[in-house]
């Protein structure tokens, strides 16, 4: 008996849609879908895979036969585009420098100037840096660091967040798909919901008020779990929800009152994807901010934390120590993509298009009732399909019917929570990409007749 799989993290493989998609691909892509399930550990989110790709590049990623899908997920890589000529013209200067790695206990040029440039424009206040190879690693250093610091050791952070799949990031982390199974997680990790607007389960519409539902969950938590050492939360969701500014400012608050530090994972948020360079500058500014994915330029893997100078208190243990800690390679990619970021000027891009397409999302939730709501910054976009708009009944179906038509005319996206199109497209896009995002999905759901 197949058991059922999670929908929260993404649309899972084992449908009969993702088999229909598979049907209508081409020989040499099947073939090679086909080697890559016999060689590669099965995973229901990844693998056996969707497709396979020739190229990426910029906002698009193309199959094996050259088909480009406009990528609205890119796995948060992609905020400069892929394979941005800039970045790899940087990283192939470095390669020819002879100078690919730094054994631990050395440092090198590129490592400093990354960090001194992270200090430069993170949020005022952060200034002390720690590199490691991904984002798994650096929820787990920027917990060690809240540890540590306070002399406490449980955590608290959010459910159906995601946060990696180590021990201690799983264990943060608020889904059931990357614990169950695996015995004992790390002790001590409490959870609260998050903020939700729309489907918050009082039925109340004044934000101050869902906020203090919100709150009381802390604050019942806290008051019975005096050796909380951390609260860890994305500042918007992945989904994405969009907290008030008042809930994250008492939130800080309570950090403040019970001695906790606050640490924002901004893996997926940071470097302009929600209108700033930081999504905690559309908030407060953490004690620990944690970064991925677009660090690495698309190219590297790469992540880090960057926090406050009065947290640079244990010289006596180390909470990184790894291999690549401070790579030249990796950071040099990291370097380029913010310089490109900057120069081009990506995130008022971000900020000024996620105004454009929230826009025109919100005009086509007049049309159709199926969209139920539509919620973002920038260019971080989720529409919350629903079966019926008085009952908020997930269309979950219809949902990956809509994701498998907008992929046949070049739209590529993620469902979260089985029926929130998630959209998060690189941050090089014009006004036509989300004209094409707009006019796609729109055929998508006139095909599926809930017009």
């Amino acid at each position: 008996m197949q058991q059922q799989v999670s929908l929260e993290q993404g649309d899972v493989n084992q449908s009969p849609l993702r088999q229909a998609y598979h049907n209508q691909l081409d020989e040499a892509t099947k073939a090679l879908i086909e080697e890559d399930a016999a060689v590669f550990l099965h995973q229901a989110l990844s693998t056996p895979v969707m497709n396979a790709l020739s190229k990426t590049e910029g906002p698009y990623i193309y199959d094996m036969q050259g088909k480009a899908y406009l990528d609205l997920h890119g796995n948060g890589v992609h905020a400069a585009g892929f394979s941005n000529p800039y970045v790899v013209q940087k990283v192939i200067e470095q390669l020819q420098q002879s100078l690919a790695f730094t054994p631990r206990r050395y440092t090198n040029q590129p490592a400093v100037n990354l960090a001194k440039k992270l200090v430069e424009i993170t949020p005022e206040g952060l200034n002390r840096v720690l590199f490691c190879p991904g984002g798994s690693e650096a929820i787990e250093m920027a917990v060690m660091l809240a540890k540590q610091v306070t002399g406490k050791w449980k955590t608290l952070s959010f459910w159906d967040s995601y946060h990696g799949t180590g021990f201690q990031s799983a264990a943060v982390g608020g889904e059931e798909h990357f614990s169950t199974g695996n015995g004992p997680m790390v002790p001590g990790a409490f959870h609260v919901e998050f903020p939700n607007y729309y489907r918050n389960p009082w039925g109340l519409t004044n934000t101050e008020d869902i906020d203090a539902e919100y709150l009381r969950q802390i604050k019942i938590i806290l008051q019975r779990n005096p050796d909380m050492a951390a609260v860890i939360g994305e500042p918007i969701s992945a989904t994405p929800v969009v907290p008030s500014a008042n809930y994250w400012q008492q939130v800080q608050a309570l950090c403040k009152q019970y001695g906790m530090l606050l640490i924002f994972d901004e893996i997926i948020e940071g470097f302009g994807r929600t209108g700033k360079m930081f999504a905690s500058e559309h908030f407060v500014t953490p004690d620990v901010l944690v970064l991925g994915k677009t660090l690495g330029g698309g190219l590297m893997p790469f992540a880090g934390i960057v926090t406050k100078e009065e947290y640079n208190v244990l010289q006596h243990r180390s909470i990184g120590h790894f291999t690549h800690e401070k790579n030249p390679l990796c950071s040099i990619a990291g370097l380029a993509t913010i310089e490109y970021i900057e120069e081009h000027q990506l995130v008022q891009n971000s900020a000024m298009l996620g105004d454009y397409l929230l826009e025109q999302l919100l005009a086509l939730q007049q049309s159709y009732p199926i969209i139920g709501h539509v919620a973002g910054k920038g260019l971080h976009m989720g529409i919350d399909l629903v079966k019926n708009r008085q009952t908020k009944e997930r269309a979950v179906k219809e949902a990956e019917t809509i994701m498998y038509l907008c992929m046949q005319d070049g739209v590529a996206f993620k469902i979260i929570e089985g029926n929130v199109i998630t959209m998060r497209p690189s941050l090089v896009i014009d006004k036509s990409h989300c004209d094409t995002i707009i006019s796609t999905l729109k055929k998508a759901l006139e095909k599926v007749g809930v017009a």
